[in-house]
């Protein structure tokens, strides 16, 4: 009973924990891959191109994706970046940012590393629920 009770109370707690907006795409920088783990945002949008420049000392990390649907289609998106050796350089992820993707357009999502450390990316894209 004290097993159940436990087992319980955990599943209660990391529902509570869980974010309720899933990530629905990861794009690797490094590996050049996408990785789907939202059907419907999958059938959706697609990620036409992943790139690298450098700028400065500093790298941009360049994804541009294509609404495939006719209507509007809402996002959120997050870089992570990455040193030669795989590690995190920044150790707070940037907010959530926001995009429109008009029906049928392509829209390049970008961003600079904060730290000349950053050599890879990886970039996470989700539906925006209002």
């Amino acid at each position: 009973m004290k097993k159940w009770l436990i087992s319980t109370l955990a599943v209660v707690v990391l529902a509570g924990c869980s974010n309720s907006q899933s990530v629905g795409l990861t794009v690797d920088g490094q590996f050049q891959r996408v990785i789907m783990s939202d059907s419907r945002l999958s059938d959706t949008i697609s990620v036409e191109d992943i790139s690298t420049v450098s700028l400065n000392d500093h790298v941009r990390g360049v994804v541009r994706i294509k609404n495939n649907a006719s209507r509007d289609y809402d996002i959120q998106y997050r870089f992570y970046w990455y040193d030669e050796q795989g590690l995190e350089v920044n150790l707070h992820p940037a907010d959530w940012r926001h995009e429109l993707v008009h029906g049928g357009d392509e829209v390049s999502l970008s961003e600079v590393s904060l730290s000349p450390n950053g050599k890879e990316f990886r970039v996470q894209i989700r539906e925006y629920a209002n």
